[in-house]
């Protein structure tokens, strides 16, 4: 029999973050779908977090999201089919090739932060917009720290 840690009747930090995770993220893609952009899939958030309005490099894309630069390529390469993003040479490296969003992209982008939002505020509603706002401030500061 393998070692598995005995059933703990008190939740542990992971599964306390990705219960209220797991619903936003149903959440955003049935919205995304709802407006017109069904071809949107979890995978590809890993470039719509981390790529900047000025663009960004594949393999810098890749090192944030802490994937392969072959499977971060494979997605650009996805998303621009999609129209979603470019993808041209880097000015500052002939060799690079930077992302870009396209107009769509962006849309994308905003109604990504905008149903987040909205998720956040629905949870205020639940729980309290104190408790929610020391929730952020915690985890900030634990983002910063574990940094």
């Amino acid at each position: 029999m393998r070692n598995v840690p005995p059933f703990s009747e008190t939740p542990t930090l992971g599964q306390l973050l990705r219960q209220p995770y797991e619903l936003l993220q149903k959440e955003v893609y049935a919205s995304l779908a709802a407006h017109g952009f069904p071809d949107i899939r979890p995978a590809h958030s890993s470039l719509f977090r981390y790529v900047t309005p000025e663009g960004a490099r594949v393999s810098d894309l890749a090192e944030a999201a802490q994937m392969t630069k072959q499977s971060m390529a494979y997605l650009t390469a996805d998303l621009e089919a999609l129209g979603y993003v470019t993808i041209g040479p880097d000015p500052q490296d002939g060799r690079a090739k930077r992302v870009m969003l396209t107009e769509r992209g962006l849309s994308v982008r905003s109604h990504l932060i905008g149903i987040s939002l909205e998720f956040e505020t629905r949870c205020a509603a639940l729980v309290g917009e104190d408790r929610i706002r020391d929730l952020r401030a915690t985890l900030i500061a634990l983002a910063a720290a574990l940094r």
